[in-house]
């Protein structure tokens, strides 16, 4: 069992409030990723999680069990840090034995841990190495083994891929998913990067200012952001946020217009707008194709030929920057004006309350 429910928790520091009123329930098994700017308050949730710090308000269950005021070592959890946290004068066999040893448990279970656990990770050719003679990627899995031996309710992960090169973030990343499904226990993972989130995670909890601003599953929050802060965070390249002026409400539909010549009609039921208030017009850059009726003549200010994908940097004529990103080969390498059309069904209106109305 791994279920983990926070309620109410805030945590402050003198007078800093850094936490607010935060509700979350953690279903056993799942893998659920803290997303969200450096300083939004997500490391701090997990510590406090951990044990490693305590709540100003509210409670920490886990598995039904209240323990707000429990110590680390009582909670039957593991963390994996950033900075992985080996002792540089132990062995790995012994960096991973240390913390069985420290429980007495059995010298015959603790080598059947490590065996089991050096399987599963591939560092059973480095159990007599010292972490000064491991690269990165290794270090970071005997960090991982280290808590994977102890059995736990749930893992917690915190930025454990964030000093690793772009290449072996990304064969962690799915050895991490691999180990998440053949192990079935709760992860928790805390990450700035919102690739790692899309590709991890099973439900995502994307914070803001000590905040949770929306919780759901990856594809859920790309195509359904709540409000325009996750829509800017989630997503890469992320949306294209065009301020638009709404002209007239239609019936189950808002017209606006924008810089450049931009110009929409979107279904929209009940959205409180009216004419003449501002709003913000969210386009994903994929969202985008050339040419077209109603398309928006824009100047190219830089493109990226990416292989499979041509990223296109462009201006409207109104001053409006946006993002696009077509097939390999769609567009000339050297163009200087681009034509660009979007399918009003596609997108997404905000309100001056940055609140989601479509």
């Amino acid at each position: 069992m791994g279920q983990i429910t926070l309620n109410k928790v805030d945590r402050a520091y003198g007078k800093l409030k850094v936490l607010h009123d935060i509700n979350l329930d953690i279903p056993d098994g799942e893998f659920t990723v803290l997303v969200g700017p450096s300083g939004c308050g997500k490391s701090t949730l997990l510590r406090l999680i951990a044990g490693l710090d305590k709540p100003t308000s509210g409670e920490i269950i886990i598995d039904g069990k209240d323990v707000t005021k429990a110590s680390a070592a009582d909670r039957g959890l593991a963390m994996v840090f950033q900075s992985y946290a080996l002792y540089p004068h132990m062995t790995v066999r012994q960096n991973l034995a240390f913390g069985l040893e420290n429980i007495r448990m059995p010298k015959s279970e603790i080598e059947s841990r490590i065996q089991e656990a050096a399987r599963m990770l591939e560092i059973g050719p480095y159990l007599d190495r010292r972490p000064g003679q491991l690269s990165g990627g290794q270090k970071q899995r005997v960090a991982i083994g280290r808590a994977v031996v102890r059995n736990p309710t749930a893992f917690l992960l915190d930025e454990p891929l964030s000093n690793l090169d772009a290449e072996l973030r990304i064969t962690m990343r799915a050895e991490l998913s691999g180990l998440h499904e053949r192990l079935t226990t709760t992860m928790v993972y805390v990450t700035h990067d919102q690739v790692e989130a899309m590709t991890l995670a099973d439900r995502i909890v994307v914070m803001r200012a000590g905040r949770i601003e929306q919780i759901g599953k990856p594809l859920d929050l790309f195509h359904r952001p709540a409000n325009l802060f996750v829509a800017g965070f989630i997503g890469a390249p992320r949306m294209n946020l065009v301020p638009v002026t709404v002209t007239s409400v239609d019936g189950d539909a808002v017209n606006v217009e924008g810089p450049g010549g931009l110009e929409a009609r979107i279904a929209c039921k009940d959205s409180g707008l009216a004419p003449g208030d501002a709003a913000t017009l969210g386009i994903r850059p994929h969202d985008f194709s050339e040419g077209g009726e109603d398309a928006i003549e824009a100047e190219v200010t830089l493109i990226e030929a990416l292989g499979p994908e041509t990223v296109v940097h462009a201006n409207t004529d109104g001053g409006q920057k946006l993002v696009a990103v077509f097939g390999g080969g769609a567009v000339d390498p050297e163009a200087e004006r681009v034509s660009l059309r979007f399918d009003p069904e596609r997108v997404h209106l905000f309100n001056s309350d940055e609140q989601r109305v479509n």
